[in-house]
């Protein structure tokens, strides 16, 4: 009990200068209040960005750098690049997380309006118009969907069209994983040309590539402006009973925007009919091959193009780790601070009322459960896109180590110990505070650690939905084909984890007894 009563000895001296502390807290808020609201009566606030989002794949985020660099122009644009695919980055717009994005006609009528069904542009922009949505002129260029293979195979087996695939169901088929569940995708395109393929998969559309080239996948979708399509010598397929509609780039952007950033609509809007098909696909060369950064690649575009200068250098990495440091560990540790609060009293409300404890241990373990992507999206209806659904999910996750280890560590001490302390009369509280909590302390402790390291892997899912943080140069890696970038991100978010656990260890050599310690191992 010695031992016990020295180790919480610093927290009764904190304890006893609290109420001057509290004190001087109360003066410093009201003081800074006080500041703000003359702050705020004197100073007019700053206008919002123009926020601009883009789809995940490499046309979608240079065609986000070119709005958001002509934005710029007149007045501060911020860019949320590779959002996800087209139903969230459309929610993110009509929710007004997102001011503008480009989108594409037929995907507009095939997938975004396919319930009302819209026969031309006119049509999509009437329907449109009554969620507050204007879209532009085409932007110049078609980016179509198709289906491609390796040229040397489609001669051996004589391919040309898409009906010529009835003939070959041996064909492995691969197509990405938003293609294989829309509406003018794989399974409308299987009964409108009656394929026999059975054994159909969804790919990342990146990796689909890679597939083709090293003959792992014979057939695969394409966007017509891909870059790939000559890099890696593929035919494109004739769509012969005209399955694909057109699809014309444009902007879908806000209405309010004409009253809110009306210089910005302005300087968007120069985009219209100005890119060319080939122009789009050199742009995607130079970012997928080339290996140049999508916002310097979209001002050497506007300098030769529209004649506007804009400012533009690459991001060195040593800047993005950085960026990428702060952005990963404001989620870990954001999200892990709200677990501690919540789970710690959770698991000495379990450890009190067994009855409980099953209810709390359940729901904490069904929470585990739920696959991460999944979670991430059921949390951005209610908290938008981000790092709010990011912490959410990662709250969640860190529960069920903390709840079940601190229920452990308190239910493992030995029970005349308990006896004890309730045969000297201490409440509960007091008996919690000096004699279960140290006692415990050890296994709350390694729940916290394996929360903490948990936290710092899952996290870079947060980049899904624009979360920033390690999993970002990931994302951007994997879309790139870019292995450089994707240990960018891999490799210090490993070295977090081993950082977090070694901090945990510390912590707990420098706060738990050694005695604890050494019950702890025993």
């Amino acid at each position: 009990m010695r031992s016990n009563r020295s180790f919480f000895a610093p927290g009764r001296s904190v304890l006893r200068s609290l109420p001057f502390v509290s004190r001087g807290l109360f003066v410093l808020f009201f003081f800074l209040l006080a500041y703000g609201a003359i702050a705020v009566a004197e100073v007019k606030p700053a206008p919002r960005p123009l926020v601009v989002g883009s789809k995940n794949f490499t046309e979608g985020v240079v065609l986000g750098e070119l709005v958001r660099a002509l934005a710029s122009t007149a007045g501060p644009a911020d860019h949320r690049q590779a959002l996800g695919g087209t139903r969230l980055v459309f929610n993110a717009l009509a929710s007004g997380e997102i001011d503008v994005y480009a989108e594409y006609t037929g995907t507009l009528t095939h997938e975004i309006l396919a319930k009302q069904k819209p026969g031309s542009l006119e049509e999509i922009r009437a329907i449109l118009d009554k969620s507050g949505l204007l879209t532009s002129e085409s932007l110049g260029f078609k980016d179509n969907f198709a289906l491609g293979m390796r040229r040397d195979l489609a001669e051996r087996l004589n391919i040309r069209r898409i009906s010529d695939l009835r003939a070959h169901p041996e064909l492995v088929f691969r197509f990405g994983t938003e293609f294989m569940e829309r509406g003018d995708g794989w399974p409308g395109l299987r009964e409108h040309y009656g394929l026999p393929q059975e054994d159909v998969l969804g790919i990342e559309h990146d990796l689909a590539y890679r597939g083709l080239a090293a003959g792992e996948v014979e057939l695969t979708d394409l966007y017509t402006t891909d870059a790939e399509i000559a890099y890696y010598d593929l035919l494109t397929l004739e769509d012969d009973l005209n399955y694909f509609p057109p699809y014309e780039a444009l902007l879908l952007y806000r209405a309010e925007l004409a009253e809110t950033h009306p210089a910005a609509l302005e300087a968007m809007l120069r985009l219209q009919g100005e890119i060319s098909e080939a122009e789009m696909v050199s742009m995607n060369a130079r970012v997928k091959l080339g290996r140049v950064q999508e916002n310097v690649v979209a001002a050497d575009f506007l300098r030769e193009s529209l004649g506007v200068e804009i400012h533009a250098r690459e991001t060195r990495r040593v800047d993005r780790f950085f960026r990428y440091t702060g952005q990963h560990l404001a989620l870990v540790a954001s999200s892990l601070s709200f677990a501690i609060l919540i789970a710690v009293p959770l698991g000495v409300a379990a450890a009190r009322r067994p009855r409980l404890a099953q209810v709390i241990l359940g729901v904490v373990g069904v929470a585990q459960t739920i696959p991460a992507l999944a979670l991430l999206v059921f949390m951005i209806p209610l908290f938008g896109i981000g790092a709010g659904p990011a912490v959410v999910a990662l709250f969640l996750y860190s529960l069920l180590p903390i709840v079940r280890n601190t229920h452990t560590g308190l239910m493992g001490i030995p029970l005349p110990l308990r006896e004890s302390a309730e045969a000297l009369g201490l409440p509960s509280g007091a008996r919690l505070r000096l004699i279960e909590g140290p006692l415990a302390a050890p296994s709350i402790l390694a729940g916290i650690k394996t929360a903490a390291v948990i936290n710092v892997g899952a996290a870079t899912l947060g980049a899904l939905v624009g979360a920033g943080g390690y999993g970002q140069p990931i994302l951007t890696g994997i879309r790139l084909d870019d292995m450089g970038l994707i240990l960018e991100g891999a490799v210090p978010a490993a070295l977090l984890a081993l950082c977090v656990q070694w901090l945990f260890e510390w912590a707990e050599r420098a706060v738990i007894p050694a005695g604890l310690r050494t019950r702890s191992r025993v």
